[in-house]
């Protein structure tokens, strides 16, 4: 069942603020929503939560991808071609310069929507400099998102598997046991999301900046074994690599695109950090300690092959190697949380541009509005994880599942940008032709190379992202079906206003709000309580609730009101796309404006539709199924809205699609 649709948010957005000529400061503008909090705060917060991901692919990255380009060998190795080394790690230092430095860090940064960041605010940006109506748009939006789920169900499977792989080398004792250890954290990490981690978070920027620190130590001591592994940041280094080593060089690219694993939460926790402090966390702490490593990593295998199996905790001295597994623990816990909160964040930017049904959202934080808790998002990703984990068993195997979704959902983030640096920037064609296609060549390259490894894993990310797009797709043009189902048996609010003159029905005391997604017709809810219980309140509000394309609506701007007569007026209450919905506090607020609303005196009618499939509107019978599941799931208005449980009425109405 499906409480008024498009009343729920479930819309197109209805607008992006004005293009500039120039981007916009994440720093300087809305800083309403930002963080109160010094720089030096939010610059520890940010290598916490925005750095997780990535900060922790030294643990399987150079590993995966010297495999590759060995053939992947069982046994130790004698001896490992020097060129083969410095070529990885020159693909590595250069993915991590040119796609994370100069793509996100100094240029995606800027292209903010009031201080947001993140593929569906870039899908809001376009869709504002193209119009509405440009389906390609939402599909690369759609896409984007959908391949963030992929990530975000392989992250904590890879990232705590790795981890807790270390154990081996503190003694073998603990290789049976690695699998159910990793079940059990990640059985546990996902239990408390619900507790929140308002109070956890604290610790985030500390730990993961001891990673850091400890991690790029560990790789400058052993860079000494072979000075020469300097020479990676010749680039010829890589192209030479690529160039000579065939199939084996494309199977060794998908690997090192694991290195820049995790950069899209550069973008989207912009909102929550601003642009300057993820800058400088980036240039000043987290890309020299992880150049560090890789360097020491590569210089130590060139020192002493047989470390080809685990380079990264091998760099640690025998003493040493139970605490960094540890901390390598924590990180990647860490890491898995901050993947996991976006997932969050999106979900519910998702309900509110219309790409998903009403979701549950708890709160967590009494402070922090932005730490949300999603039940249904939350076990749907357990269960991926688990399957995951049981299923591949080993980092290694796992890392042939990864790198697709994160490729690909790079490749959407530059043709949206595309459109936001041409149309709304307003730089010319040629210019950000140059600025983008490079960015666009190297991905596809990269896409390319993780696509091979399709068979051997790449499929998972893949099934899993094209369900969420199949979902969102199906849910929006669902909303669409319905809507213009609904639009063809309504009434328009001017004829019925009309025959309420000729014939007045009965008055009662009171106020009544009608939730509606166009005021120009009656809402069904208006109908069916005449017709049924046949009566009429003394007021009556046709309330709509818009989601708009900004993240974020100032007071001033939420809450538009017209009186129609004495009988009867119009409300439009207005939430961007990273707010919930609360209709009470915007309806109290409205006393700024000259109205009143008394909570005990005033009850909320809603239409509950009992859909029907008919496979004849638009949709197939099946999908019609599919997108009448997704309705009858969707939480209810009255949760949805916060709406007090006491004074809602339900009227119900059977509707063919």
């Amino acid at each position: 069942m499906a409480n008024e649709t498009a009343a729920a948010g479930n819309t197109v957005p209805a607008g992006v603020g004005d293009p500039a000529k120039a981007p916009p400061s994440a720093d300087t503008a809305h800083d309403s929503h930002v963080p109160k909090a010094s720089f030096a705060a939010l610059f520890i917060g940010s290598i916490g939560v925005v750095y997780g991901d990535i900060g922790t692919s030294p643990l399987y990255a150079f590993r995966e991808a010297l495999a590759g380009a060995l053939g992947h060998p069982t046994a130790p190795l004698a001896a490992i071609p020097r060129e083969t080394v410095l070529g990885v790690l020159s693909l590595i230092l250069w993915a991590l310069i040119l796609l994370v430095t100069v793509k996100y860090v100094l240029i995606l940064l800027r292209a903010d929507n009031e201080g947001e960041g993140g593929t569906l605010t870039l899908m809001a940006l376009a869709q504002k400099a193209l119009g509405r109506g440009r389906t390609f748009i939402v599909v690369m939006g759609v896409i984007g998102a959908a391949l963030f789920y992929g990530d975000a169900a392989i992250t904590p499977a890879i990232s705590v598997l790795s981890a807790l792989e270390g154990l081996k080398l503190v003694t073998p004792v603990f290789d049976p046991y690695i699998l159910p250890i990793t079940t059990v954290v990640i059985v546990l990490f996902f239990a408390v999301q619900s507790h929140g981690t308002a109070h956890v978070a604290r610790f985030f920027g500390p730990i993961m900046m001891t990673w850091f620190i400890c991690i790029g130590l560990a790789g400058l001591i052993h860079i000494r074994d072979d000075l020469g592994v300097f020479w990676a940041f010749n680039p010829v280094h890589g192209v030479h690599f690529l160039l000579t080593h065939g199939s084996l060089g494309l199977v060794a690219l998908g690997a090192v695109f694991l290195a820049v694993s995790g950069c899209e939460a550069l973008f989207a926790d912009l909102g929550h950090f601003g642009r300057r402090p993820i800058q400088n966390a980036w240039l000043g702490v987290v890309f020299p300690s992880l150049t560090l490593n890789y360097l020491g990593q590569g210089a130590m295998v060139l020192a002493d092959p047989s470390t080809v199996q685990n380079p990264f905790f091998l760099l640690v001295p025998s003493w040493g190697l139970l605490p960094m597994v540890i901390l390598a623990t924590m990180a990647t816990i860490i890491a898995s949380q901050a993947v996991l909160t976006g997932a969050f964040s999106l979900s519910r930017q998702a309900v509110q541009l219309g790409l998903l049904p009403r979701l549950k959202v708890m709160y967590t934080s009494e402070e922090h509005a932005g730490q949300i808790y999603l039940p249904f998002i939350n076990w749907i990703l357990l269960v991926a994880v688990l399957l995951l984990v049981l299923s591949f068993k080993t980092s290694s195997h796992l890392a042939s599942a990864y790198g697709i979704a994160v490729s690909g959902t790079m490749v959407v983030t530059s043709i949206m940008a595309f459109v936001v640096i041409h149309h709304v920037w307003k730089w010319s064609l040629l210019a950000t032709a140059c600025l983008i296609v490079p960015f666009q060549i190297i991905e596809w390259v990269f896409l390319g190379a993780n696509l091979m490894k399709l068979i051997e894993g790449g499929w998972v990310p893949l099934l899993f992202g094209g369900s969420i797009m199949f979902l969102m797709l199906t849910w929006r043009k669902g909303t669409r079906i319905l809507a213009d189902k609904t639009r063809r048996i309504e009434v328009p609010l001017a004829d019925l206003m009309k025959s309420f003159e000729k014939r007045p029905p009965h008055r009662v005391p009171g106020t009544a709000v009608f939730l509606t997604s166009e005021h120009a017709y009656a809402p069904a809810s208006l109908l069916h309580n005449l017709k049924h219980n046949k009566v009429l309140h003394e007021h009556n509000v046709f309330l709509a609730v818009k989601s708009v394309g900004t993240p974020r609506v100032p007071e001033g701007e939420r809450v538009s009101y017209e009186k129609l007569n004495d009988s009867f007026s119009k409300l439009v209450i207005k939430f961007g796309y990273m707010e919930t919905p609360h209709v009470p506090k915007a309806l109290i607020a409205c006393k700024k404006i000259g109205v009143k609303f008394d909570m005990m005196s005033t009850s909320f009618f809603l239409s509950r539709r009992h859909l029907k499939a008919s496979g004849k509107l638009g949709m197939p019978l099946w999908q019609d199924y599919v997108f009448i599941g997704m309705a009858v799931n969707a939480n209810s208005a009255t949760d949805y809205f916060h709406l007090p449980t006491g004074r809602v009425v339900e009227v119900g109405t059977q509707v063919t699609i």
